[in-house]
């Protein structure tokens, strides 16, 4: 699998240890408008994914499952599908990937567990409307930070317009208000506000190491499946998973463990190799306001004008942050 200025190498075809092409932090050059088209198409899909894990999580806890459910059947399902992948890596390059042990250890922090109990725990602190603003706040301004800090990324009047138009549509589609930050919502912000933190973390780690984006998958969820599974299983036990209608668990594996589990980690990994950091961090913003049209036939909630008009705001704000200035 190669990307245009990352060039990242397949486990499935060469080592992994082989030589990477020096690229731009900032991801497609300027001029690459084909890379650049490609990013956006993947970053459209990783923002769907993301609104369609968001809608079914709320989904799966009106059904009468737990943060700690869903995390397992994530991580769990996404470790098993991704296991062959890994395991042609450790055949075809082993002292490769024991020699970059840090960067997949950091993925799989960012990534990993801790991001699923965090998202899906605050979902039973903060109201929905929360989880419309604060951790893609936090991706999208944490991911432009860190990019300055840690990729030496330059800080621009447009990206900082950008974002501020991004937030300022998450808060008009959402309809957050200050009534509705109570001391128990405010635990949950915190948590939306760490999760997004992790995760723009984690994008800066895959393009500052220059991660090949379906071998940094196949990482972070096969060390979920050694880790917190068995630790899920030990603590919780099988009766809490089979207590649950056959039905809402079939739905969770394939969307929390087929589709979100390994698809999200592999389009945003895809998109940061193709469009940088920064650039990427904005599309999960998208999410929400996909998800309040995907919520519609599932959770029987009609979007509304303020909900139409947030999502109009935020894709202008994602714009002026993709698009490249002169």
């Amino acid at each position: 699998m190669a990307c245009t200025n990352a060039t990242a190498v397949s486990p499935l075809a060469a080592p992994v240890t082989a030589p990477t092409a020096p690229s731009p932090p900032g991801g497609a050059a300027l001029g690459d408008k084909a890379t650049l088209r490609r990013g956006i198409a993947v970053g459209l899909v990783a923002a769907s994914i993301g609104a369609l894990y968001t809608v079914f999580a709320r989904w799966g806890v009106a059904q009468g499952l737990a943060a700690q459910d869903m995390t397992v059947l994530r991580f769990g399902v996404a470790g098993l599908l991704t296991l062959p992948v890994l395991w042609i890596a450790l055949r075809r390059d082993a002292a490769g990937l024991r020699r970059h042990w840090r960067a997949w250890l950091a993925v799989s922090l960012l990534a990993g567990p801790p991001f699923g109990l965090l998202m899906f725990g605050a979902l039973q602190w903060a109201p929905s409307s929360h989880a419309a603003v604060f951790p893609f706040t936090a991706m999208s301004v944490m991911g432009t930070l860190l990019a300055i800090w840690v990729l030496g990324e330059r800080f621009t009047a447009r990206k900082a317009l950008g974002i501020g138009v991004v937030v300022g549509g998450l808060l008009v589609l959402s309809g957050v208000s200050l009534g509705s930050l109570t001391p128990r919502a405010l635990l949950g912000d915190a948590m939306f506000l760490l999760a997004g933190t992790l995760w723009a973390g984690f994008g800066i780690v895959m393009r500052r190491e220059r991660l090949d984006p379906l071998l940094a998958t196949a990482v972070i969820s096969v060390v979920a499946l050694l880790t917190y599974v068995p630790a899920y299983f030990a603590w919780a036990g099988t009766e809490r998973l089979l207590s649950a209608a056959p039905s809402v668990l079939a739905v969770e594996v394939l969307v929390q463990g087929v589709i979100a589990g390994a698809g999200t980690l592999y389009t945003y990994s895809r998109m940061v190799a193709l469009l940088g950091p920064s650039r990427a961090a904005v599309f999960p913003a998208l999410a929400p306001g996909i998800a309040a049209l995907m919520a519609w036939p599932v959770l029987g909630h009609v979007p509304q004008a303020s909900e139409w008009l947030g999502l109009g705001i935020v894709m202008a704000g994602l714009v002026i942050t993709v698009r490249p200035g002169r």
